[in-house]
């Protein structure tokens, strides 16, 4: 090492020791000059002397680390050329081992500030482990319980009323089409278009939910045809009232942005009512390309990752549920039990529910129509509290609601709050339709359990002012994951079972 003196002359040393003698015995000339070449926030005139002196030592301390990586490095080139290492002028005992304050890696003050990789990587292979063993002593005790028809069987075939109804969905959007078309025209007024667009949305529920009702279908069939049913009204509701405002901006004569214009597009309509948004615009950012090996490994991932999942419902959850009594009639510890067994499985098929609905298929529709915006979802699993996590765990929905319930319930001045119970309200509505249209059962349990996530928002963000992100992130997973979903599952199930039984 190399140390100067006050008057620019360079000392050669041999290691951080003698550096660490020169610094320490070595006289200052001035208040200004120490014999060390020291940053210019040491080197401050002005300071009080009890500051300069901290000033000094911490450059000290730096000096000695610089010395301690000196010698560990001649150690290495030593011990590498000739496999004797030197130690003479490494760690020598003068040199402080203690230099700073510092936290153990796990405490409270410094666990956050740390890398987890590595215990990231300990969970992944003890969950594979533990996970592994319980499928094998699974498949041992109780045989293969998926049956033949867990895909498709010959009474699917029942359900081709349900599958037309698909098909005439798209009938709707070309009447919202036709309608923006006479408004351009100026063949209707505007209260006309807004009235037809009411019975144009409303219509594209009762029609679904009235042929439902009439079949005899399967659950999956019924559930696949609302959960469309409900994108479509979503769309809709979203292409007319953007067609709207986008109509009463180029109308007026204060306009924000002079370049709005009204212009009425089918192109635009079809690839909206394809593309993975609810949120209607005129156009959207689009990716240069396809990339077809992408989609074909995302396609196989989706794939695997249903057939996992169809593997656990038929394994795992229908024993369970079969073998259970109802939760809220009998034993009460006996109903906790019921609801915690069921509860890992359930919450592995919501994740990969999650895995291939929300990152796989949404992106391979996204490559397929080069649509650019593919913020599908956020980091929810690090949700602070139950409101953040209905912000960031469906994305084209939550841009749904902000932007066609909450902000304009804001801006025809109603307060926060209602307008954050009317867009929960809105939600509990379909989810309410995706779920008792199906199971013929209307019994408000899926309703009740999203109205109940509005004190849950106030209760978590108030845990979360008072006790910190952590306490409304486990509040959330205990709430949303390990209680509530598997808690529906038993009601709804049961309720159609004792349906079944009182028709039968």
């Amino acid at each position: 090492m190399e140390v100067l003196d006050s008057g620019g002359v360079t000392i050669p040393t041999e290691n951080g020791g003698a550096d660490l003698d020169t610094l320490r015995h070595r006289k200052p000339r001035s208040d200004s000059s120490n014999g060390l070449l020291l940053p210019d926030s040491v080197n401050d005139a002005g300071a009080p002397p009890s500051e300069v002196r901290d000033r000094v030592d911490s450059s000290l301390n730096e000096v000695q680390g610089r010395a301690n990586l000196a010698g560990e490095n001649e150690t290495r080139e030593s011990s590498g050329g000739g496999g004797n290492v030197d130690v003479r002028y490494t760690y020598r005992p003068s040199v402080p081992a203690h230099r700073r304050v510092r936290e153990s890696p796990l405490s409270s003050d410094a666990i956050f500030k740390q890398s987890h990789a590595g215990l990231f990587n300990l969970c992944v292979v003890v969950l594979v482990a533990v996970n592994s063993r319980l499928i094998i002593e699974n498949l041992m005790k109780y045989g293969w319980l998926i049956r033949t028809d867990f895909w498709f069987s010959s009474t699917s075939l029942r359900d081709w009323p349900l599958f037309m109804c698909c098909l005439s969905l798209s009938v709707f959007p070309l009447a919202a089409f036709t309608v923006e078309k006479l408004v351009l025209r100026k063949c209707i007024s505007e209260p006309v278009a807004i009235f037809l667009h009411v019975i144009i949305t409303m219509t594209e529920v009762l029609y679904p939910v009235y042929v439902t009702l009439r079949c005899d279908s399967a659950f999956l069939s019924g559930v696949t045809l609302m959960l469309l049913t409900c994108i479509v009204w979503l769309k809709l509701v979203s292409y007319a009232h953007t067609s709207y405002d986008i109509r009463t901006l180029a109308n007026s004569a204060d306009k924000a942005n002079p370049e709005v214009s009204y212009y009425v597009s089918l192109k635009s309509l079809a690839y909206f009512m394809l593309a993975p948004t609810l949120c209607y615009q005129p156009s959207y950012p689009r990716s240069p390309c396809i990339r077809k090996g992408w989609v074909a490994r995302q396609f196989a991932k989706l794939v695997i990752f249903t057939g996992f999942m169809g593997f656990i419902i038929e394994q795992y959850i229908n024993p369970i549920v079969r073998n259970s009594k109802h939760p809220l009639k009998g034993d009460l510890l006996y109903g906790i039990e019921r609801v915690l067994k069921l509860s890992v499985p359930n919450l592995y098929v919501w994740l990969c529910m999650f895995y291939c609905f929300f990152h796989l298929w949404l992106n391979i529709l996204a490559e397929l129509l080069c649509f650019g915006d593919r913020e599908f979802y956020k980091d929810w699993w690090n949700a602070k509290s139950v409101g953040d996590y209905w912000r960031m765990w469906n994305m084209p929905v939550h841009k749904w609601m902000v932007r066609h319930v909450y902000f304009p319930c804001l801006r025809r001045n109603i307060p926060k709050v209602p307008a954050i119970i009317f867009a929960f309200l809105v939600s509990a509505v379909f989810h309410e339709l995706c779920i008792a249209v199906p199971c013929r059962l209307f019994k408000l349990w899926a309703f009740l359990g999203i109205m109940f996530q509005v004190p849950l928002v106030f209760i978590t963000n108030y845990l979360q002012e008072r006790f910190g992100s952590m306490v409304g992130n486990m509040i959330f997973w205990f709430t949303f994951c390990i209680f509530g979903q598997p808690m529906c599952v038993l009601l709804y199930y049961h309720d159609l079972m004792n349906r079944k039984g009182t028709m039968s």
